[in-house]
């Protein structure tokens, strides 16, 4: 039962409390949140673990009280009278410390494919397949990736190519973090025989809530760069990493956004510029998502031939699995 500051009263299972929001399991409606902040009164049928806001952790139902905001937490060994706005976390008798498990790394996994293919006045076959494993917690989180692409018009190749990397990001203090990075791969279309670029450098969360947040990045990076064509000069320096990357997620949609630019300190006209954004929608199918976007690879200073900008639209199937 709620009870809220306007005089409404809500009969349901009280599911949790994380100091923001009350969820309450109702017949009429399923599950609600409720703010906290507006809620006046807490009854429970049956006992919870609940942490106060001073870190003081007691498993007990919890009751009104006479005064308005107060409650009663009725333990095995004693009651204690608080306030409504004192409840920092509740979790049910037996289950893992929601704290405890925000500190536990967790393994996600998703795997993208498609493949497109055109007949008749000209030939073309092309596919695309992605992987990446993520192993977050709440303050740290681990991503390895890999992704070919290889596409063929008119029996000639427009497309070949592949990377690999790892990333890895550590929120040390509050919106401050720091992250080290490499990507590798080739390019065959545009005379690539490797690639790589590494970098480490220092983060900062412009924008941080539960549904969205917008990370900047600046650093320092090494990029390197061997061509097929032995009159093309190598990229061999030092040089900026400078990044942001935003990902916003609502209970029937997801967007992503990645952007990174990397100048040579030997010469800041020769870069690389890559953005990638698209819009994901599950599916009805299990683990399954609809991948819809846009990717932009610019590289300033390409060999004699070849065009600067690449740009890739996609619709991709994505399995996501934990």
């Amino acid at each position: 039962m709620i009870g809220t500051k306007n005089g409404s009263k809500l009969s349901g299972k009280v599911v949790s409390i994380d100091g923001t929001h009350v969820v309450l399991d109702t017949d009429f409606a399923g599950e609600i949140k409720i703010k906290q902040s507006e809620v006046e009164s807490i009854t429970t049928d049956g006992p919870l673990n609940v942490r106060l806001a001073s870190g003081t952790v007691l498993e007990g139902a919890i009751g009104a009280s006479a005064a308005p905001g107060d409650v009663h937490i009725a333990g095995k060994d004693g009651g204690v009278n608080t306030t409504v706005d004192k409840l920092a976390m509740t979790w049910t008798p037996g289950a893992i410390d929601p704290a405890v498990a925000a500190l536990q790394r967790k393994w996600a996994y998703e795997a993208a494919a498609d493949i497109t293919g055109k007949t008749g006045n000209s030939e073309q076959l092309g596919m695309a397949l992605q992987f990446r494993a993520t192993l977050a917690s709440s303050f740290d989180t681990l991503q390895f990736y890999t992704a070919y692409e290889r596409q063929v018009t008119d029996h000639e190749k427009s497309s070949d190519q592949f990377k690999a990397g790892l990333d890895y990001q550590n929120n040390f203090a509050g919106r401050y973090s720091w992250y080290v990075r490499d990507e590798g791969g080739f390019d065959r279309v545009k005379d690539i025989d490797l690639y790589n670029v590494a970098a480490a450098g220092v983060g900062y969360d412009i924008l941080k809530t539960k549904v969205d947040t917008l990370t900047g990045r600046v650093g320092l990076a090494y990029r390197y760069e061997n061509y097929g064509d032995p009159l093309a000069e190598d990229l061999d320096s030092v040089g900026l990493d400078i990044g942001l990357n935003n990902q916003l997620t609502m209970n029937n949609w997801s967007m992503t956004n990645r952007i990174s630019y990397v100048p040579a300190f030997d010469d800041f006209a020769n870069y690389r510029f890559y953005h990638e954004s698209y819009i994901e929608l599950p599916l009805k199918i299990g683990w399954w998502k609809l991948r819809i976007g846009v990717s932009n690879d610019y590289n300033s200073k390409p060999p004699a031939g070849y065009e600067k900008l690449d740009t890739t639209y996609f619709t991709r199937l994505v399995l996501n699995w934990k």
